[in-house]
């Protein structure tokens, strides 16, 4: 059962590689993200039991040594988050669009799990870092109300890391604006 996720971020490509590798060799863990991010970094994201995340990540960050820009591991992760991360959530309309951006691929996957805890939301995208000069940001719908609960939540996760970018809540969004996010 997937019920944790944990990530390595790098500031070098080759060494990503190498940490990517080191991780799998370590726990019985599920691959679900390894690539290069802009600007010129690398993430490696993992899925499994709590140990086995647990015990990858802490290879990965290890084995990063002096390229470790950012490391995490999020136990009890809401099941929304993987297909946010992989764009498979489906989506009618939306009620309101909530928007958190982050400096770090890691922290905001950390608010994505924190925001859709705290309010009955659904996460829409979670997208990393690509063509988004290393930053990343989630988008949610649901009641106003829900979403500026889910919204503060996840924000708050960031901003505590000093790694919050922007949040924002937009009651009844055009609906041009859905085809735009996902």
């Amino acid at each position: 059962m997937l019920n944790a996720i944990g990530g390595v971020e790098l500031s070098s490509v080759a060494k990503g590689l190498e940490t990517a590798d080191a991780m799998l060799k370590t726990a019985a863990v599920k691959l679900a993200l390894s690539r290069s991010i802009c600007p010129g970094k690398y993430v490696i994201l993992v899925s499994g039991e709590v140990g086995d995340v647990n015990a990858a990540v802490e290879a990965g960050s290890s084995k990063a040594a002096h390229a470790l820009v950012d490391s995490f591991v999020v136990p009890n992760i809401h099941p929304e988050v993987f297909p946010a991360i992989e764009g498979t959530t489906v989506v009618e309309g939306l009620e309101s669009l909530g928007i958190i951006e982050s400096f770090s691929v890691s922290a905001l996957i950390e608010a994505a799990d924190a925001a859709v805890k705290a309010a009955p939301v659904k996460l829409l995208e979670i997208r990393l870092a690509m063509a988004l000069g290393g930053k990343a940001f989630v988008t949610l719908t649901g009641p106003v109300a829900a979403a500026e609960t889910a919204v503060g939540a996840g924000a708050a996760v960031v901003a505590k890391r000093g790694l919050l970018v922007e949040k924002v809540v937009i009651p009844q969004p055009r609906p041009e604006l859905l085809r735009e996010i996902i």
